[in-house]
């Protein structure tokens, strides 16, 4: 019976890496496919959307019957609330990549500024990078590798800032970009939203290790108001 048990464990585990790979390459296409301006490329990542929404109810549902039916405890409850909890993170955070596809597709014949793309496409690569090393503190369930990689998080929110600072100078200077530089911004409030959401995985992994829920990287200072 505990073999058993051991094993749907290890399978919840496996299930939610394959999930965050998907949802990495989601995010990192949809990025792609805004900067090159590739609608095709950013259809896939709709169509593709459907596989990680399923992804996440099948782990809900598997947590929902392990915690029914084998009322674990202490360290194997944690490792199911983790699974539960940061699968739900991974399907918002492939919500937004979705929504940035939408933004790529929406666009028709708007002026472009490639000093803009450029730094949409630099903040893509960073969240690329959070998004893989989150996976990787998962798999080892590293909480000091988690509590790190959230600190990062303020590296994207920086350059959010920077983009959104940039279309509104460009747009005084350019009108005919104001509904390219529209999507610019809210593109780049999609990619602050991930790493939000790799910062909430972080979280979980800590807890999972810990046993506490502690927010990291909340920016919660009247500076920031």
């Amino acid at each position: 019976m505990r073999r058993a048990y051991d094993e749907e464990l290890e399978q919840l585990h496996r299930k939610f890496y394959q999930m965050g790979c998907k949802v990495n390459e989601a995010i990192y296409k949809s990025i792609k496919a805004f900067v090159k301006h590739d609608k095709e490329l950013a259809k896939g990542v709709i169509d593709e959307d459907k596989e990680i929404n399923q992804f996440e109810h099948d782990l809900e549902q598997a947590c929902i019957e392990l915690i029914a039916l084998q009322q674990p405890v202490t360290t194997d409850l944690r490792k199911i609330v983790t699974v539960m909890k940061a699968s739900a993170d991974l399907e918002r955070m492939g919500d937004h990549a979705v929504s940035i596809s939408k933004s790529t597709i929406r666009v028709k014949g708007n002026k472009r500024n490639t000093m803009i793309e450029g730094m949409i496409s630099d903040a893509g690569e960073k969240i690329k990078k959070m998004g893989e090393d989150v996976l990787k503190a998962y798999v080892e369930y590293d909480s000091e590798k988690a509590v790190e990689i959230a600190k990062y998080d303020y590296l994207v929110d920086s350059l959010a800032h920077d983009i959104k600072e940039a279309c509104i100078a460009e747009m005084k200077k350019d009108p005919e970009l104001v509904l390219g530089a529209t999507d610019y911004m809210m593109a780049s409030t999609y990619i602050e939203r991930i790493g939000d959401y790799i910062t909430n995985i972080s979280e979980w992994i800590v807890y999972f290790e810990t046993g506490e829920i502690q927010e990291l990287n909340t920016h919660n200072s009247y500076e920031n108001l």
